[in-house]
């Protein structure tokens, strides 16, 4: 199988979780012993909204906002690919072209921010699209997707699985800024949906969560 693990900053980086990092490095290998290839986007959680505030209190527009939030997504990718050692690609991919060659050598390839205007959510969807992946499995600070936020009504129901049209409709925003915290990015749903990628949305506080989903057990919410 070819994977594109997605994990959200929101889990390993707001505050910068060490032990947790460290586990999913751990997992990573687990999945290239299997005989997978892996591909791996992190966030910028915390830091890189702190850094977008800053900026925005320098008075920098959007497009320079969204480049101090690639940095720090980048510092996050660095630490994460050291972590791996050789099975990771000599570098952060920086470019789709840097991700599948990457992957074309055997490596596990990491992955921060691309460019300003869109999130890593959607480039961990455009990794996907370029590489041909057959999964991608993203590790929220949530269970998976709900109707409404869980975070605000105690009501909320999971939801096991959808398609992407109804996912798209669960949003409450649909244009990007800098900083932008859902579940998934739509813009993210729309490359999935145009190439019928497979998603899995799981509790990234659990790496085990991956394996789960990458062993087609239930867990977390599936979009198709």
């Amino acid at each position: 199988m070819r994977l594109v693990v997605r994990i959200g900053g929101s889990v390993v980086a707001s505050p910068i979780n060490t032990e947790l990092i460290s586990e999913y490095a751990d997992l990573i290998r687990t999945v290239k012993d299997q005989g997978h290839e892996v591909a791996v986007v992190v966030g910028g959680g915390a830091l890189a909204r702190e850094f977008i505030k800053i900026a925005k209190n320098l008075g920098l527009d959007m497009p320079a906002q969204d480049e101090i939030a690639i940095s720090c997504s980048r510092l996050f990718a660095q630490l994460f690919l050291k972590k791996l050692g050789e099975i990771g690609c000599s570098k952060v991919a920086t470019t789709l072209d840097d991700a599948a060659n990457c992957l074309y050598e055997g490596k596990v390839m990491v992955m921060g921010g691309l460019k300003p205007g869109i999130t890593t959510d959607t480039v961990a969807a455009l990794v996907a699209e370029r590489v041909n992946a057959d999964l991608l499995v993203k590790g929220t600070d949530q269970d998976g997707v709900y109707n409404t936020d869980p975070r605000t009504n105690p009501h909320a129901v999971k939801l096991d699985e959808l398609s992407f049209d109804h996912f798209s409709k669960i949003f409450e925003g649909s244009v990007h800024k800098a900083g932008i915290h859902q579940i998934i990015d739509p813009e993210a749903i729309k490359v999935l949906k145009r190439h019928r990628v497979k998603l899995i949305v799981v509790n990234g506080f659990k790496p085990k969560n991956i394996l789960a989903a990458v062993r087609g057990e239930k867990v977390g919410t599936v979009i198709r």
